[in-house]
């Protein structure tokens, strides 16, 4: 890895720390802009990079860095409610950047974003459900349909911010 990735790395880890910070609190599970983070990760800085910079988040979050919504951190956090949505940055990063890898077409680069909102939404899912005792059906209606039209937005505006950044900076 060069100097460049290696900042652009440090860039979205702690772009993703910030967006962690603009919540609205909708019970277990809050709304942040960190889906918009970790998608933008993966569409600017491909599958690979963009999965590191989230595990990278992850990891300092986990040792205490209070990286993770309301100024928080620690391992705990990845096991509380919102574990599961956590596991899958990384992952939804990856997805969103191979998209973005493999074509320049808007819309597959839409079709990525959106397959990485799934992949949140499925481990935050099965994660919530467990951590309800089992109760999937209550997860699904508090966890992932309350937050499917604004995520759907932030996928669109990812990746029009995207393309955008790629049009001026080809470099990046």
């Amino acid at each position: 890895m060069d100097s460049r990735e290696t900042a652009l790395t440090g860039l979205f880890v702690a772009l993703t720390a910030v967006s962690a910070q603009i919540q609205i609190p909708l019970g277990p599970v809050p709304f942040t802009l960190q889906v918009l983070t970790v998608l933008l990760s993966g569409l600017l800085l491909g599958s690979k990079l963009g999965f590191l910079c989230q595990a990278i988040y992850l990891l300092a979050g986990a040792i205490g860095f209070p990286v993770f919504a309301g100024f928080t951190g620690g391992f705990a956090h990845l096991y509380g409610p919102t574990g599961g949505y956590l596991l899958a940055f990384p992952v939804a990063s990856f997805v969103a950047g191979l998209f973005a890898e493999r074509s320049e077409k808007a819309s597959l680069w839409v079709l990525g974003a959106m397959l990485g909102i799934g992949v949140v939404y499925f481990l935050g899912w099965l994660w919530l459900g467990l951590y309800l005792g089992g109760d999937f059906k209550k997860a699904l209606f508090i966890g992932v349909l309350p937050f499917i039209p604004l995520d759907t937005a932030k996928a669109i505006l990812a990746v029009g911010i995207a393309r955008a950044v790629k049009r001026t900076l080809p470099w990046l």
